[in-house]
């Protein structure tokens, strides 16, 4: 289609309404869809007046060929001639999550730079096939997969979409030697992979992962299970897809990394619009021949986003010493607790350090005091389990305290949206998850005296680790000027003096004196189990 006209993928799972926006926001000329496909997409261009071209596929089987059915030269014009560097020849819609789906054209020059960079980047040879498992209105599937390696002449098979069950059987019988998914799916291969015998035998030189954040776990177990190496890239719509990508080796590729430029050039900018030095976080910016030149009919977009040729992703990332770069988080997608500013991939990656999480995505969930916390839904491992308490007194031991997850909310699978990609933004409102403003107990305020020897003791070890004056017994720790070190510190020292098993998690949720001392009082009660008196044979009373 794009050799004639511009071509606009649209994902087959929407409804008839989806289809009636696109058409009608593109706008579009023509529907192609296969005539043994009975869509909703053709309720919608019939009730555009759109005319609807028939494919009719090869009866001889043959990959790739088909024919168009039904079009009246009257109705559907195209330009017979070869298509310029600078014509348009796709247009895809970004995700729309948090605003209206932007309009993103992008020219063959921009698609065939990128499909040069990624066969590049990877070394694609005519040798190679690669088994694509990402669907084709997405620019991962469409031009990581497909085009780059048409570009270096070998040879795709291109799969009606990811079907874990059949993945293995698919390896087997088209041999591939990559292929390219999202985080979510490389976790469904694994689970699969552990009943597989011999996986490590597979034809696979390498795999490579984009689109979203690769845990540093799956990674590491992808590579124990392939023998091979997992190759993170960083990509997104309006570049035509990658931007950056891990090495191959002997190349070092670092994991937690998106690795360096691979392709346009990259920088990160302050809130001006400058260039920040190494080892300084800031707005990722992208600038090169893959790049969009701007999004359709909407200037106001455009003037946002695209800063002296710069345009600027929306992600927040930070380059090391050697060129590699690390992403942060979507910008938008941050999660500002009482202006801690809390990277979810950060939270993301401590959760799945622990060896009963399958999977783990954080989010923000509204907080009446600090705006917004930490929440997460996490998917559990086969036959394995832990509490909500043990994980996150399990993240507490190697994360700052604002950063442990206040809600994990366990579930059979991650949230995710049409091409794969964890959904952060809404979850909350979707899950029903917030949290109010701690209730006051009448008659004290946040200065009030320590009123029980406990919390005269605690507010005693507060006020000698913090060298300060007696604290109010509403006062709180971290407010206060206090840290987890401090915090910890602090929990060691009770622990000692009072002979009590208290958690330093117990201390994060409850940093007052007065809450911690009712969470000491209770340790300290279940520890002392007093019975009634029995009377023993002879009379004597036992207890």
């Amino acid at each position: 289609v794009t050799a004639a006209a511009i071509c606009a993928p649209l994902n087959p799972a929407y409804q008839v309404d989806e289809f009636a926006f696109y058409l009608a926001d593109l706008p579009a000329k023509a529907l192609v869809t296969a005539s043994s496909l009975d869509s909703p997409a053709r309720d919608a261009a019939r009730d555009a007046g759109i005319p609807i071209i028939e494919l009719k596929w090869d009866s001889t089987g043959s990959a790739g060929l088909f024919s168009f059915e039904d079009i009246a030269a009257s109705e559907v014009a195209a330009d017979v001639d070869a298509p310029r560097d600078t014509d348009i020849a796709l247009v895809l819609h970004t995700s729309g999550t948090t605003s209206r789906p932007k309009i993103v054209p992008l020219t063959h020059s921009n698609v065939c730079a990128s499909a040069r960079h990624i066969a590049a980047t990877l070394e694609l040879t005519p040798a190679d096939r690669c088994l694509n498992v990402m669907p084709l209105f997405h620019i991962h599937g469409l031009v990581a997969a497909l085009l780059s390696s048409l570009q270096a002449g070998g040879s795709i098979v291109c799969t009606p979409g990811f079907i874990g069950a059949s993945f293995f059987d698919w390896v087997a019988e088209f041999r591939p030697t990559w292929y390219t998914a999202v985080p979510t799916m490389h976790r469904t291969v694994l689970s699969r992979a552990r009943a597989q015998s011999a996986t490590t035998s597979t034809p696979l030189r390498f795999i490579r992962s984009s689109s979203a954040a690769l845990p540093r776990a799956t990674l590491e177990e992808l590579e124990k299970t392939f023998g091979v190496p997992v190759i993170e890239a960083y990509g997104m719509t309006e570049a035509a897809h990658q931007m950056a990508s891990n090495p191959l080796p002997p190349v070092p590729r670092k994991a937690g990394t998106v690795g360096r430029p691979a392709g346009p050039e990259i920088t990160v900018l302050d809130a001006l619009g400058s260039p920040l030095p190494a080892g300084t976080r800031g707005e990722i910016a992208i600038r090169g021949p893959n790049v969009t030149s701007g999004y359709l009919r909407n200037p106001s977009a455009n003037a946002a986003a695209f800063t002296s040729g710069w345009l600027r992703t929306g992600d927040e990332g930070v380059f090391d010493e050697e060129g590699y770069l690390t992403i942060l988080g979507r910008l938008k997608e941050l999660i500002n607790r009482g202006g801690e500013k809390i990277s979810p991939l950060e939270v993301d990656d401590a959760l799945m350090t622990h060896p009963a999480v399958e999977q783990a995505l954080s989010f923000p969930a509204p907080d009446e005091l600090l705006g917004e916390e930490v929440a997460a839904v996490v998917v559990l491992r086969p036959d394995m389990e832990v509490s909500e308490k043990e994980l996150r007194e399990f993240v507490a031991t190697s994360m700052a305290h604002f950063k442990v997850p206040k809600r994990v909310i366990f579930a059979a699978s991650i949230p995710v949206g049409p091409t794969g990609k964890p959904q952060r933004t809404g979850l909350a409102d979707r899950l029903g998850i917030s949290f109010a403003a701690p209730v006051q107990r009448a008659g004290t305020s946040e200065r009030a005296a320590p009123r029980s020897p406990v919390e005269e003791i605690l507010a005693g070890i507060w006020a000698a680790l913090m060298r300060t004056d007696i604290p109010g017994v509403n006062e709180n720790f971290f407010y206060a000027g206090g840290d987890s070190a401090l915090a910890t510190q602090f929990v060691a020292r009770v622990r000692d003096t009072l002979s009590v098993e208290v958690s330093l998690l117990s201390f994060f949720d409850n940093p007052t004196v007065e809450g911690f001392a009712s969470v000491v009082d209770d340790a300290l009660a279940a520890e002392y189990v007093v019975t009634a008196p029995v009377s023993g044979r002879n009379g004597s009373s036992l207890t």
